[in-house]
């Protein structure tokens, strides 16, 4: 381990340091104006953010899309004016308004950086850790998309080689996701990846002795980072040389992920305020904002002060993220030159397009036939992987149970894992036992670019990734997450891997789209769809949870309009409709079998099977009123878990068969028996609703 730096090529002069003290004075202005904030860090970290953006990363503040840049994930999403201050140097558009404005109504700058929202943020953090498992995603997508397009360049010299960097607090670190994200970049020997980690011992409650007392060095050791501590400089400030020399040692260790501790002090140098817990999360106050500027030689009578030299000097990174690019650029012609086969697979993959006759590769179920939707569902990855390079995904260690294996052949791994199918850009993820880190991930993936990713456990496991699942909702990342095992049905196991609330919980969470198939020809139409709606055509993407069965149901004729949510399966038959049977996934079958019932007793009688509420939605009124016409009160829903989600559309004469408590340990069909998911119960149902309607 590394301690202290030797050498430094970094060039820092006067104005650097007044750019980096102005970065801490902006940082307690635009907390001190709105009244509430985290000034603290902002201003300790100010000399790390200012030599990443600045003497660091490739990037060019004015393309902020160009595939060529280093990414920057800043986890203390909390410390958000960290990264407000750089952006606002550096050129990437925000202004001295935008950081007058922050955290009010309208503003560029919300409390935590927000993906899409302002330009140069490259993931929504607010949620401790969340941004290491991003970093995390990240680094790994770079590995896969060199894959793709470049897997025989010498080691840096690829126009996709590009680094991850990172910087963590002490919260960030104890959370659980955290260790399980960095436990698989060391596992997958991510040396693409650098995490900083600002050690402040600050928290909420004061020094973090009250809550740590691990060697976190020595933890990262243990992941198989490569580790290096630097000293901050005798004042206690951070020393940009040092933290300059420890990133360019980083950058030169390929088959490991590098973390540097930083020890620094919370809010340096306000004379009273640092080192206090006070200084993390509330504004200093007036009187130690104007002692903050007499030590760093600025007027206390003046806010959001910046000198023209400083910004003339610190918007140079536009002139050089132009010039930068430019020299990729040439490396990326010679590139497209020497590959034109690869090069044209690029500008399908990034224009978001599916290469021509992939629907036709989809597999098509004999009806009759008794599936299970997650075994569907592996056959369709099987069949599309073959077609779509980009698709790729895995399983936290399910991958048996979720057949989510794309490739038998080919898992992602470093080159030295003794596995025989272990390749460094592989189709196959094994994520591990690390269900949240799996989510998190993922979204990291995806916002990185130009791949499409899946990951799989069992639906109740969803409740450990369910904080990474709304963060994918609210950036509005194409990620498919594939659940299986998603009722009572899937037996003895017991009530502890039952799912029952947890559909319902879901589709609670604002832009996630539920998708619980009734058969196969469901299941691979649902999967046909989720992939033609991540093209730039559709417009924002959006994330899919697929809820697949463990048994097997019966297997109906293709319908298209399962695209759009809900349509007629079964028509009545001998006139109108006196009730509608709503149904999704295994319950569907149930709804045909009461069909038959009712049918069979003179009573005409539609079944609907609605595998994506989300998606009916999203349809035309004259659509949605074609298959549930308000003229039929009498409405039975069928779905093995609490009913919550379905009253809207029963409406008041109707009736929900669910399952209002936890399940059992038994085999599936007898808990369907016991639990009134029969045919019997559901015309049951459906006479009371009749009756109901006609009141």
């Amino acid at each position: 381990m590394s301690t202290k730096p030797t050498t430094t090529d970094l060039e820092w002069t006067e104005l650097d340091q007044r750019a980096v003290d102005t970065a801490r004075v902006l940082a307690a202005d635009a907390v001190q104006k709105v009244g509430n904030g985290h000034p603290g860090t902002a201003m300790s970290l100010a000399p790390a953010a200012y030599t990443l953006f600045q003497k660091v990363m490739r990037h060019d503040p004015a393309d902020t899309d160009w595939v060529g840049r280093d990414r920057f994930v800043l986890s203390a999403g909390h410390s958000s004016l960290t990264l407000y201050t750089q952006l606002y140097l550096a050129g990437f558009g925000l202004e001295l308004d935008d950081l007058e404005s922050f955290r009010t109504w309208g503003s560029r700058t919300p409390g935590h950086p927000e993906y899409g929202h302002t330009p140069g943020v490259e993931t929504t953090t607010g949620p401790l850790g969340q941004g290491v498992a991003n970093a995390v995603g990240m680094a790994m997508a770079a590995r896969y998309e060199r894959g793709l397009f470049d897997p025989d360049a010498p080691q840096g010299e690829s126009p996709f080689d590009h680094f991850i960097y990172a910087i963590a607090g002490d919260g960030c670190l104890q959370e659980g996701i955290s260790a399980e994200a960095s436990s698989m970049a060391g596992h997958q020997k991510l040396g693409n990846l650098i995490l900083l980690w600002d050690d402040n011992h600050i928290s909420i409650e004061g020094d973090t002795e009250t809550a740590v007392s691990e060697d976190t060095v020595k933890r990262y050791e243990a992941y198989g980072w490569h580790v290096q501590r630097i000293a901050p400089k005798p004042d206690g400030d951070l020393d940009p040389h040092a933290i300059y020399n420890a990133i360019e040692a980083a950058k030169k260790v390929t088959d490991k992920p590098s973390f540097i501790a930083m020890r620094s002090i919370i809010a340096w140098p306000a004379p009273n305020a640092q080192n206090t817990e006070a200084a993390h999360g509330s504004a200093l106050g007036d009187d130690e904002v104007a002692a903050t500027k007499r030590v760093l030689g600025f007027d206390p009578e003046k806010s959001f002060d910046v000198a023209a030299e400083v910004l003339a000097h610190t918007r140079q990174a536009l002139d050089r993220g132009a010039q930068a690019k430019a020299e990729w650029e040439k490396g990326y012609a010679a590139w497209r030159t020497a590959d034109p086969e690869r090069a044209a697979e690029y500008d399908r993959i990034a224009a978001t397009e599916l290469p021509s006759g992939w629907e036709e590769k989809l597999p098509v179920f004999e009806a009759g036939t008794g599936v299970a939707t997650r075994a569907a569902s592996g056959k369709v990855l099987q069949a599309l992987g073959a077609v779509i390079p980009e698709l790729w995904g895995g399983s936290a260690d399910l991958a048996g149970s979720n057949n989510t294996t794309i490739d038998k052949t080919s898992s992602f791994l470093p080159a030295d894992n003794p596995l025989p199918e272990a390749n460094p850009y592989g189709r196959t993820i094994h994520f591990g036992i690390r269900e949240h880190s799996m989510a998190a991930e993922m979204n990291g993936i995806a916002l990185h670019g130009n791949t499409r990713i899946y990951g799989g456990t069992f639906l109740v496991f969803s409740d450990y990734m369910r904080n990474s699942v709304r963060l994918s909702a609210l950036m509005h990342l194409p990620v498919t997450y594939v659940w299986t095992h998603d009722s009572i049905g899937l037996g003895e196991d017991g009530p502890t891997h039952q799912p029952v609330e947890h559909l319902a919980s879901l589709r609670a969470i604002p832009g996630l789209n539920v998708v619980r198939p009734a058969d196969a020809n469901e299941t691979a139409i649902a999967w046909r769809e989720i992939l033609k709606r991540y093209t730039k055509v559709f417009g924002k993407g959006a994330p899919h949870g697929l809820a697949l069965t463990r048994q097997g149901v019966p297997t109906y004729e293709a319908n298209e309009d399962a695209a759009k949510g809900g349509y007629v399966l079964f028509e009545a038959e001998g006139g109108a409709p006196e009730v509608i049977l709503i149904g999704t996934g295994s319950e569907v079958h149930v709804a045909v079998e009461a069909r038959e019932r009712l049918q069979a007793a003179g009573v005409p009688t539609r079944v609907v099977s609605m595998p994506c509420v989300e998606w009916f939605d999203e349809q035309d009124q004259g659509y949605r009123d074609s298959v549930l016409p308000p003229s039929v009160k009498a409405r039975v829903s069928v779905e093995a878990g609490i009913g919550l989600t379905w009253h809207r559309f029963v409406g008041d004469a109707g009736r929900i068969v669910s399952l209002e408590h936890f399940g059992a340990s038994a085999d599936g069909k007898v808990l369907f028996r016991e639990f009134g998911f029969t045919a019997e119960n559901v015309a049951e149902a459906a006479r009371e609703s009749i009756a109901a309607a006609q009141r």
